[in-house]
């Protein structure tokens, strides 16, 4: 075993740096491909079908397999590990720039999600590992959680100047000098850790865990999709129920891919619910948000994704601004904090008009990545710190895995709550006289409502959108609302869980991390 000094030096604070590249990139690989859906369509001709793999199958892989890669880094070595993934990565994305077809753009997206499951628990577990300072690991994880978040925000915007430039391919090609540059400076900036003892690993509880957030996330997503019907139904209760299985096998056997007695751990639970609902909130507003900038607004896709660049800076600023205070004030209070200010970003987007909300919806989107960015990182710390370093992987996935959940149940759950709110709103105030098939595609989406509207005569398509549009911000005021009071429910609950949580402390980790050799 190899001694390991208390304080980071300059050559983790190195390492930090390559690994912010692959976290960066793999919550972008989430969102880039959106603008370039018309493009990759008109050029591959996929069916729709094909179109939803194309756009779904990275990020069920991604959190399907999250849990085992997080296990099997602790295992086989974190920096091996994250190596591997990049390799993957890199080599997915050339695949998927060059497709012939939509079948290989689906296997090319596949083994994205596969490569991206390796880095993102990689990337964080080796931050535990490197950074034994309570203070320098905790700024060192809310760069991290900047850089994973500002990945979503940065996505559309250089997917938009791309498309502008170059052929759909280069969304995916711009990962590639990334992963070069991390195959090349990780083996001599990273250092190796793994389980002394790992024990076997498990195949059947990576089956499990497989099939129990697949079905679950399929399930979410087919109700954000299409609403609520038995197949998704079917589909949710069905990956609970193995979810159940796993659980109850990891209690059981020696030496389980998670540590379930973690959850004993007031702190452990309570910063994965709290961040679970923290992002459910963000993510429901985020896909309203975007139509309201591009229908409502009239704004182009780029022009639209720079004004979402705000949310970037803010996020900055609560991530950095909590590693700060965390120093002097405890986690219980900041994190209560944090989630009220998003609240607050939330109530300043129910002010948003039809026709001047600009400003207030980019002002309550900074205060709500602010917000939203300081919990975050001090979630993501205290379930790290949680759990033993040899256990750094699972906690790692485990933490993500909340989140993934958190983003897809917040698209599904918020994002119905506001096609209804529109759908109640527009049969309210619908103009009369319009014909049976017109009211009908208007009253199902905002979208359609534009596109009926070029059908009818000037003032009366006029008068369509604007009806519309008053019932798509209704919506979205109904949304931000239920937002804020989320966030101030999970406030409270934080307050309580975590009142006892110190700040951080001045002393040093004991160096129990074992170094491969």
């Amino acid at each position: 075993m190899k001694e390991i000094s208390a304080k980071a030096g300059a050559r983790e604070w190195l390492g930090l740096g390559v690994l912010l590249l692959p976290s960066l990139l793999v919550s972008m690989d989430l969102s880039v491909l959106f603008f370039a859906l018309p493009f990759l369509s008109a050029d591959l001709e996929p069916t729709s079908a094909q179109q939803l793999w194309i756009v779904d199958i990275y990020g069920f892989l991604l959190a399907g397999l999250l849990i085992t890669m997080g296990s099997l880094g602790d295992r086989i070595g974190r920096r091996r590990l994250l190596l591997i993934g990049a390799l993957a990565f890199g080599s997915a994305s050339v695949l998927s720039a060059y497709a012939p077809n939509p079948e290989l753009l689906i296997a090319a997206r596949a083994l994205l999600g596969v490569g991206g499951a390796t880095l993102a628990p990689s990337t964080l577990s080796l931050i535990r590992n490197m950074f034994h300072d309570a203070k320098q690991r905790t700024l060192a994880i809310s760069l991290w959680t900047a850089g994973f978040a500002g990945g979503g925000v940065l996505g559309p915007i250089l997917g938009g100047f791309l498309l502008e430039h170059f052929w759909w391919g280069s969304v995916f090609l711009i990962n590639v000098p990334a992963m070069v540059l991390l195959l090349v400076l990780g083996p001599i900036l990273l250092p190796e850790y793994r389980h002394h003892q790992p024990g076997k690993f498990d195949l059947l509880s990576a089956v499990l865990s497989l099939a129990t957030v697949l079905p679950v996330i399929n399930g979410v997503k087919r109700i954000a999709e299409h609403g609520a019907d038995w197949v998704a139904a079917v589909s949710i209760v069905a990956g609970l129920l193995v979810g159940v299985l796993f659980v109850l096998r990891q209690r059981r056997i020696e030496h389980p891919m998670i540590d379930v007695s973690l959850f004993q751990r007031k702190e452990f639970g309570a910063a994965i619910v709290t961040a679970l609902f923290a992002i459910f909130s963000v993510m429901g507003l985020s896909m309203v948000a975007a139509q309201y900038l591009q229908v409502v607004l009239g704004m182009r896709p780029l022009e639209a994704a720079l004004w979402t660049a705000p949310s970037f800076g803010g996020m900055i600023i609560g991530t950095t601004l909590a590693a700060v205070l965390v120093r002097f004030v405890r986690p219980g209070v900041i994190i209560p904090v944090g989630l009220l200010v998003a609240a607050g970003g939330f109530a300043l987007v129910t002010q948003t008009g039809v026709e001047s909300g600009l400003a207030t919806i980019v002002l309550g989107a900074g205060l709500i990545a602010a917000g939203v960015g300081s919990v975050a990182a001090l979630a993501t710390d205290l379930v790290v710190a949680s759990a033993p370093p040899e256990r750094a992987g699972s906690a790692s996935a485990m933490s993500e895995t909340g989140t993934e959940f958190g983003g897809a149940l917040g698209l599904a759950v918020l994002g119905s709550v506001g096609v209804a709110a529109y759908r109640a709103e527009f049969a309210d105030t619908a103009p009369q006289g319009l014909p049976p098939e017109v009211a009908d595609a208007a009253q199902d989406t905002l979208g359609g409502a534009v596109a009926v509207a070029g059908q009818l005569p000037g003032e009366e398509g006029a008068r369509l959108v604007d009806t519309a549009h008053q019932a798509f911000v209704s919506g979205m005021h109904t949304t931000s609302i239920i937002g804020a009071l989320i966030l101030a429910g999970v406030a409270l609950f934080a307050a309580v869980l975590l009142r006892h949580v110190p700040p951080t402390s001045a002393k040093p980790e004991p160096a129990s991390d074992h170094v491969a050799a």
